[in-house]
């Protein structure tokens, strides 16, 4: 009993615990507006573009030996349509792997690219959620608020004070 009273003074005796407001940030929002963000993007696309163009080098010579090979294969040894079989099933497992590689090579490409703007983004997202008044901000992808009875999504006012503070190239 005297903790159940306890529990109901401390409810009642902190009001401010209802109106906490929570502010809402979407980081990908924001790294895609802001300039500097727009201007990797330009960077990994024409770096995805550039390997996607290898890549599609590679698929045409497969095609190519496929082709011969059905052309082929009826006047071939046995010894012969077997070696040209394996020799298109290595193109084929090399062109795997360089699409494995040009993939962790994007990625790897991207995150050192994002982390010099998460780093400067960080202490500007404090800022504005200071300027708003927040008790807490959440990233919207990491941990989403299904609800709070007062939130306030900031991601556009991050955008503004970013490209303010770093103007881009």
């Amino acid at each position: 009993m005297k903790l159940i009273l306890g529990l109901l003074i401390l409810t009642f005796s902190f009001p401010s615990f209802s109106s906490v407001l929570v502010g809402l940030v979407d980081i990908q929002k924001i790294i895609t507006s802001i300039k500097e963000g727009k201007n990797v993007q330009k960077n990994l696309e024409k770096a995805f573009n550039d390997k996607k163009a290898i890549l599609k080098k590679d698929e045409d010579k497969i095609k190519k030996a496929q082709e011969d090979y059905k052309k082929q294969s009826m006047v071939l040894a046995e010894a012969a349509r077997m070696n040209k079989e394996r020799e298109m099933q290595e193109m084929m497992m090399k062109l795997q792997n360089k699409t494995m590689e040009y993939q962790k090579e994007i990625q790897a490409m991207e995150q050192d690219m994002k982390k010099p703007i998460l780093d400067k983004l960080r202490p500007i997202i404090d800022e504005v959620s200071k300027a708003n008044a927040v008790a807490m901000t959440f990233e919207l992808s990491a941990a989403p608020i299904v609800y709070a009875e007062a939130k306030i999504d900031m991601s556009d006012d991050v955008i503004k004070a970013y490209d303010k503070k770093y103007p881009g190239k």
